[in-house]
Order: C-alpha cells, then structure tokens, then sequence
C-alpha cells in the first residue's frame, strides 16, 4: 500500500490530498523528502558602480535570468539604481543591494545577470550605452565581480547621427544578451565595465 500512496502522490498531488484525509502525515513527510533534496542559492551583493564610459551620468538596469528549474522565494529578479553624476571622477557609483533568495531541483539554467547601462543627458534624455552579462559563481564566497559592456555597432550614418543627434543602435529583442542566439552576427563597439560585489 505504501509504494501505491507513494505512486498516486507523484502522478495526482492535488486530487489526492483532497480525498484521503487519512494519508496526509504521508504526505508531509514526502513533501519534506522533496524540499530536501532542492538546493537553495542567496545571492547578496551590490552593484558597486562603472567605469570607462565616455561620460558621465550613468544608471543601470539589471535583472537575473535563469533557467525553467529555478524558482525565486525572495527579492527582486530586476531593479535600477539612480543616477551618480560625479563631478570630478571618471566613475559613476550607484552601491545599490542585490538581495534573491531562489531554489532549484537541478544545475541547468544556472542565473546570470543582465545588465544594461543608460547615460542622462542635461535635458534629462536617456540612451543606452551597453550591455552587459555576467554569471553567478558557482561556489560560495566574496566576489568582486568587472563585467564589461558594448553597444550596437550601426552604419557610417547611423554613428553620424548617434554622435550628433544622440540615441544609437539598440537591440529588437534585449534577451539575445542572455539567451547567446544569433550573437555572433553582431558588429559591437566595447564600451566601459561596471563592478558587482557579493
């Protein structure tokens, strides 16, 4: 009777718990199996700031991405910080906390993040400067993290136009930054690098 239980919980949990009272210390127990054998990961750290960009005024955008395995019990997948305007430094620093608590039943779809650089222009104007991608470790412990950036590549025009009007080339899909499809058919400029601390 017990591997029968044991078959119904598998294939029919919900229908199950409904109709036998009496199985349901059984089910606590499985359900406690189950909960061991996931891994949990906190990722906790902040996104300290960037350097190398032609100007000043910069934000960022980030959020993480995982795969279908993963699941986030606490924090936020995306966030943006505000934007430093330094006076007298070539580095923009935003310090701002990254705090995700997620749980997975297996290694693929490992996280990474995507990170998007914007520059703010004197009339309050957002362009996008970079992108950038940077993964997880895999091990626990301190990390300083340098993830550099690029941007889109466009014609002789199209960089004409960036130079003198603003805006620029940006991508039609952003989660081809992540996903690594068709990425190699790029033509990209190497922009600054931001620093992530855990």
């Amino acid at each position: 009777m017990y591997k029968h239980i044991n078959y119904l919980f598998l294939t029919k949990l919900p229908s199950f718990l409904t109709a036998y009272d009496v199985e349901r210390g059984l089910w606590l127990i499985l359900v406690f199996r189950v909960w061991l054998l996931m891994a949990e990961v906190h990722i906790i750290g902040q996104v300290v700031g960037a350097s190398g960009f032609p100007d000043q005024n910069l934000f960022c955008k980030w959020s993480l991405h995982f795969g279908g395995g993963w699941q986030v019990l606490e924090g936020a997948r995306e966030g943006q910080t505000q934007v430093d305007i330094p006076y007298n430094e070539n580095t923009a620093y935003w310090c701002h906390p990254i705090d995700i608590h997620l749980t997975t039943r297996g290694l693929q779809g490992w996280p990474k993040f995507n990170f998007q650089v914007w520059h703010q222009d004197k009339h309050s104007r957002c362009e996008l400067w970079g992108y950038g991608l940077c993964h997880v470790p895999t091990s626990p412990g301190f990390y300083q993290l340098e993830c550099v950036t690029w941007r889109p590549l466009g014609t002789l025009q199209e960089e004409i136009f960036r130079y003198f009007l603003g805006g620029g080339m940006q991508l039609c899909t952003p989660d081809t930054v992540y996903t690594g499809l068709d990425r190699y058919r790029f033509r990209t400029v190497a922009m600054g690098k931001f620093v992530l601390t855990s």
